[in-house]
């Protein structure tokens, strides 16, 4: 299916020239002339990037790119901007923007920074069950009383003020993010940028210019030199999210940045010096994939100066009370429901579970009380229909009818029922029902219901 671009822009020239460029190439495209229209049309249909504009009336680009990146996590945002504005482009990027453009814009560069966001955010879009709002540094905070959590936040206080690279390692979901979070606010480079790279979601291609960066007309489409992540994260931390994902071909250039702290930006020859402290990330056996040549040895060693192990939900369960009443209060007051709590036969539910997910699972199920809940207490009750519910859609009844036709039934009375619950919020519908918001655009329409 094709992607939709939603271009942002109160210049109407601008607006209709970069309309009709996106058209031309063959994608969907939509021009709105503010922020506001902006955020009814990402409630109304499935928008698969924003490029918007960064000084506007009213809502600017900076206000626009935080509000989807609170409300649709899932939808990348190019920013536009000109000459004399790119501090304010890079510090879009610190905040979360996918890349930036800069005005006059080349007919080249605008279609392969489009069609590079759009790649890249596939992988990267919110896995099924997501919440909404993500739980960003400065909302949450890293909680853990077990004897493995007081090892691991031990860990990280001794080595948070260093510069030596530190290796997180855990399952999906235990919150390996997080904690390099807490490792650059505790640590002396907390006034710098903390950039996050995911490798396993950038195909082999993009990776060495998303990491480096890239000098004019380094390859068709590069119009102007752009920093990359190293570059952005200067005085600061960048996390490598997925070590393990990094292509083969990349790793003697990562490696060279950890031991020499230089790099050149692709297409230059002039190095570069690196003023940053890493933080890399794994769910990987890194020892499996360097003993099967997937992974450089040397590389490993440079990674591994000081390795934390995070454990999984299972292994610390006397947590699962403090976390849930810790995401009770930031999604409660996220939501608009600032006064939500969990009674303690709630509590001693959810402490009965499994969370294969680990504490991800456990946030996103807490979420999802919160916004199904009729009243600012949650009871047991509350708690064993969203565990029901989680467990798949209800059976489709005898009656006659072939099995595609009761399926479709209950499909569309699952539909109906979650824009019920979530209010006709079609994107707080999609995450209750787990899949994307493309996905349920596409049923809307598929059963008649848009």
């Amino acid at each position: 299916m094709l992607s939709t671009v939603l271009v942002v822009d109160d210049d109407a020239a601008v607006g209709k020239v970069l309309l009709a460029l996106l058209l031309q190439a063959g994608w969907l495209a939509r021009w709105v002339g503010s922020g506001a229209a902006a955020l009814a049309e990402l409630d109304a249909r499935a928008i698969d990037l924003v490029l918007t504009d960064l000084r506007m009336d009213g809502m600017d680009g900076m206000e626009l790119l935080s509000r989807v990146r609170r409300q649709y996590a899932d939808v990348p945002v190019v920013v536009l901007t000109a000459h004399g504005t790119v501090p304010l482009a890079v510090e879009a990027m610190k905040a979360g923007a996918a890349d930036f453009l800069l005005k006059p814009f080349d007919r080249e560069e605008v279609l392969f920074t489009v069609r590079k966001a759009l790649a890249l955010s596939a992988p990267l879009g919110s896995p099924r069950g997501e919440p909404s709002v993500p739980v960003a540094a400065g909302e949450s905070r890293l909680v853990g009383s077990s004897p493995a959590m007081r090892e691991v936040l031990s860990l990280l206080a001794r080595v948070a003020p260093g510069m030596a690279t530190v290796l997180l390692r855990g399952e999906s979901g235990v919150g390996k993010e997080l904690v390099a979070r807490a490792i650059h606010a505790q640590g002396t480079r907390r006034g710098g940028p903390f950039v996050a790279l995911h490798c396993a979601a950038l195909p082999e291609s993009l990776f060495e210019s998303e990491l480096f960066g890239y000098e004019k007309g380094a390859f068709t489409g590069a119009a102007s030199r752009k920093p990359g992540r190293v570059e952005l994260a200067e005085g600061g931390t960048l996390f490598l999210d997925e070590i393990g994902e990094i292509p083969h071909s990349i790793q003697v250039k990562l490696l060279r940045l950890l031991q020499e702290r230089t790099y050149e930006r692709l297409g230059g020859v002039e190095s570069c010096r690196a003023d940053v402290r890493f933080v890399a990330a794994t769910h990987r056996p890194l020892e499996e994939l360097v003993a099967n040549g997937q992974f450089r040895e040397d590389l490993f060693y440079r990674l591994n100066v000081v390795p934390i192990a995070l454990p999984p939900l299972r292994e610390r369960r006397d947590e699962i009370p403090a976390l849930s009443t810790h995401f009770c209060q930031v999604f409660g007051a996220a939501n608009g429901k600032p006064g939500a709590t969990l009674q303690p036969a709630a509590l001693a539910l959810l402490v009965r579970q499994p969370w294969p997910g680990n504490v991800r699972e456990l946030q996103n199920f807490i979420e999802r009380l919160i916004l199904l809940s009729d009243a600012p207490t949650i009871g047991a009750t509350d708690v064993e229909r969203e565990l029901g519910r989680r467990l798949g859609l209800p059976a489709a009844s005898l009656a006659s009818g072939t099995l595609d036709t009761q399926r479709r039934q209950v499909e569309r009375d699952a539909i109906l029922a979650a824009l019920r619950e979530a209010k006709d919020n079609r994107s707080a519908a999609a995450r209750l029902l787990g899949v994307s918001r493309r996905t349920f655009y596409n049923k809307l329409e598929e059963h008649g219901l848009t």
